[in-house]
């Protein structure tokens, strides 16, 4: 009985401690140290909010980029991937559908030439940074809708490109969300 009542009382203690208080003192440093990031990394533009940096929206202007496609509709309360193997019949599919809107959005680039991540969804199905292929092949259609040089979309995505960690770990990625802004602000729409 000494046993059972030290294992109630081991199992309440460490409940508390790492049920609530590491908790706590984790989202207390979070806040602390990471402000913007605990908050959810919310952008505003002209006073309100209009999405975050960390979470992918549905882009469907021509003018703006669009992120990667998303397995679970860009709904930020369902994360997570198709779960469909690559020979799934349904996965198959959908990669065709998503390539066929590409090429049809940007006339004259060939299937061969379309980045992965335009046409696969992420794992979390909220990836809101797309290479830099991705972002160089969207810019001809930008450029057409909104009417600023391919030029200067070029130094926008160069200027807003985030490098590996370190040189090492990652790929060069461009956040959507900050280009998209970019565009907002030079065209004024």
């Amino acid at each position: 009985m000494v046993n059972f009542w030290r294992s109630i009382r081991f199992t309440l203690v460490f409940a508390v401690i790492l049920g609530l208080l590491y908790p706590l003192l984790v989202a207390g440093i979070g806040n602390v140290l990471f402000p913007f990031q605990a908050g959810g990394s919310i952008v505003s533009w002209q006073g309100r909010p209009v999405g975050s940096l960390l979470i992918a929206q549905r882009t469907t202007l021509p003018g703006l980029f669009q992120p990667r496609p998303s397995a679970v509709g860009y709904a930020a309360n369902a994360s997570g991937g198709s779960n469909l193997g690559p020979t799934n019949p349904a996965l198959v599919a959908e990669v065709k559908g998503n390539l066929q809107a590409v090429l049809r959005q940007n006339p004259g680039v060939t299937a061969a030439a379309v980045p992965t991540d335009m046409v696969e969804s992420s794992a979390s199905g909220l990836d809101p940074d797309i290479s830099m292929p991705n972002a160089l092949l969207q810019v001809p259609r930008v450029a057409r809708a909104t009417g600023l040089s391919e030029a200067a979309l070029r130094q926008l995505i160069d200027r807003e490109e985030t490098r590996p960690v370190l040189g090492i770990w990652g790929e060069p990625m461009v956040n959507v969300m900050r280009l998209n802004l970019a565009i907002v602000k030079r065209t004024g729409r």
